[in-house]
């Protein structure tokens, strides 16, 4: 079994943030922002962020922009241009057709966790890259999402 975590940084104090990843036994932290350098990042920017998981949990840090929507999907989404229905389909398309499944497989995200900024998973692209994975995954993906 794979194990897929998923995490968003906003709402949480660096302390809770980094003893959700020591606590879960997460292995490797997988930025999945567009832009992972915005000075309303906090502790999450990318740099500082490499940094602190290196230091504090001894995994590596690793930004992957192909896992990222759009910039002009999430202005849409923001301006409420398109809903949450259209956005999914819209951004599972972009997996599709930037072949993640191929480029990435799923082996190397087992005890990994997908960061982004959202407090919750429920209206995040982290949770619906992690359901794309465990939906296209010949093996069986266990999904936990900490909060």
């Amino acid at each position: 079994m794979i194990t897929i975590f998923t995490i968003g940084f906003t709402k949480k104090s660096a302390e809770q943030f980094f003893q959700l990843l020591r606590d879960n036994n997460v292995k490797k932290l997988v930025d999945v922002r567009i832009n992972n350098s915005s000075q309303l990042a906090g502790f999450a920017k990318g740099k500082d962020l490499d940094f602190f998981v290196r230091e504090i949990c001894h995994i590596p840090y690793q930004h992957l922009t192909d896992f990222a929507p759009t910039k002009e999907l999430l202005d849409k989404w923001h301006k409420q241009e398109v809903n949450w229905s259209e956005y999914e389909a819209i951004y599972t398309s972009m997996l599709k057709a930037r072949d993640v499944l191929r480029k990435y497989g799923i082996k190397q995200f087992d005890q990994a966790c997908f960061l982004c900024s959202e407090e919750t998973p429920e209206n995040c692209h982290r949770r619906l890259l992690a359901e794309y994975l465990q939906e296209h995954s010949p093996e069986e993906v266990r999904i936990v999402h900490l909060i």
